[in-house]
């Protein structure tokens, strides 16, 4: 398979995983914190497409991160943790699209980008139902 035809798959991905996001939102916490699971996997797989296997194991290794910090946030029951466990999810997702920035990589740029999108409003969300539980 050309690079080509690989960036080109990687785009349309991440444009039907973007339009699919927008058609089944809102959704419970639980169902959008799936969702953002599946996400981060499908970058995963986009991810093993790059030819440069050092940015892969970079992103692969920053993804599963935030995967786990992600599931961390799930099962989180006390606001001051949830709310650390968040800004560290946003910073992990940020040092993901800085990565794709630094590594001169547009198309995982975008991917990146769209997934800290989500994660900040995964984050925000949880945050948001934590906080009304509370009171």
């Amino acid at each position: 398979m050309s690079k080509k035809s690989g960036i080109g798959k990687f785009v349309a991905g991440a444009a039907i995983g973007a339009g699919l996001g927008v058609l089944f939102a809102p959704k419970k916490g639980s169902e959008t914190r799936k969702d953002l699971k599946e996400k981060l996997d499908n970058v995963i797989a986009k991810i093993k497409s790059v030819d440069a296997e050092e940015i892969k194991e970079m992103f692969e290794k920053k993804v599963e991160e935030i995967k786990a910090d992600l599931e961390d946030l799930d099962k989180e029951k006390v606001i001051k943790i949830a709310k650390k466990k968040g800004e560290d999810i946003k910073k992990k997702c940020q040092d993901l699209v800085n990565l794709a920035v630094a590594k001169g990589t547009p198309v995982l740029e975008k991917a990146a980008e769209e997934l800290r999108l989500k994660a900040i409003d995964v984050v925000s969300d949880v945050l948001e139902k934590l906080e009304s539980k509370d009171k």
